[in-house]
């Protein structure tokens, strides 16, 4: 692990965008503790689509809110989606993925089965029918998204614990009398964790996409909420009227995470598959 940290500090790139993770975070933190951003949701229908000036920097909504603020509040319910799915899904995966690999024959082929299954299933009818069922909002996002993004990690935990199983270090673990569990959670999984943590990367990166997008169709964040998607629909009628900044303040904060998650996650995948380091 810690040669790992170490040579992504080497790398300019992965550094660049973990200090820009870590100011989304940071944002976030603060929006949620009411110590910045705390008037996005004041309105003053006298300064309805006003343009970019020195007091709001990005101008102002149909109800006079500040736009900045409500982009940088929208980063809230961004990674709390985004972390909450992963969670979820990685959490699915792994575990019948695990069990999938290491045990293997029925468990095995009902596991596939199952994924094989949900995989058939357009992503759009499941997302309509939790929508209809739990009804729009936030959590319901989570849920959706969560138990819809598992698979791609099942199909690759299941694979990597059947090249695992079979190796000294667990063998050597079932003659001294450990148990399933043991082996599975103790000596084998540890040994996946850099899959878990690339999988993690890649699916939080969807759940922020698909987030933007399900609320900008109305299938997500309820109106009001601080969203970058709700901010994108109502762009709809913004650019008739010649407002082009709410659609630039959500395009450029969910662009510019998008991009440090992504270009993070290409490092990780480098440095894992280059024993020699990173180049600069």
């Amino acid at each position: 692990m810690k040669s790992w940290l170490l040579k992504c500090r080497r790398n300019r790139i992965a550094s660049i965008c973990l200090v820009v993770i870590f100011l989304y975070l940071a944002v976030a933190v603060l929006c949620e503790a009411g110590l910045a951003f705390s008037d996005f949701d004041i309105s003053d229908n006298n300064i309805a689509y006003q343009a970019p000036s020195s007091i709001h920097w990005l101008g102002t909504d149909l109800f006079g809110r500040d736009v900045l603020a409500r982009a940088a509040q929208g980063t809230t319910t961004s990674l709390l989606v985004g972390f909450l799915s992963a969670a979820l899904a990685l959490t699915i995966g792994t575990v019948l993925g695990a069990v999938a690999g290491y045990f293997g024959g029925l468990f095995d082929e009902l596991i596939v089965w199952l994924y094989t299954t949900i995989d058939t299933i357009p992503y759009i009818l499941l997302v309509v029918a939790f929508s209809f069922v739990l009804g729009p909002g936030i959590h319901t996002l989570c849920i959706v998204i969560g138990l819809t993004s598992w698979i791609g990690h099942c199909r690759v935990m299941r694979a990597e614990f059947m090249r695992q199983r079979s190796q000294e270090y667990v063998q050597s673990a079932e003659a001294v009398g450990a148990s399933h569990l043991r082996r599975i959670f103790i000596h084998i999984l540890p040994n996946t964790l850099h899959l878990i943590l690339v999988d993690f990367s890649l699916i939080f990166v969807t759940a922020i996409k698909s987030e933007v997008i399900l609320s900008y169709l109305g299938l997500g964040a309820k109106v009001g909420t601080p969203s970058w998607g709700l901010m994108i629909s109502d762009a709809q009628v913004e650019l008739s009227r010649s407002v082009w900044w709410g659609l630039t303040a959500a395009s450029l904060f969910m662009f510019f995470l998008v991009l440090a998650v992504t270009l993070f996650n290409d490092s990780i995948s480098q440095t894992l598959s280059n024993p020699n380091g990173l180049k600069d």
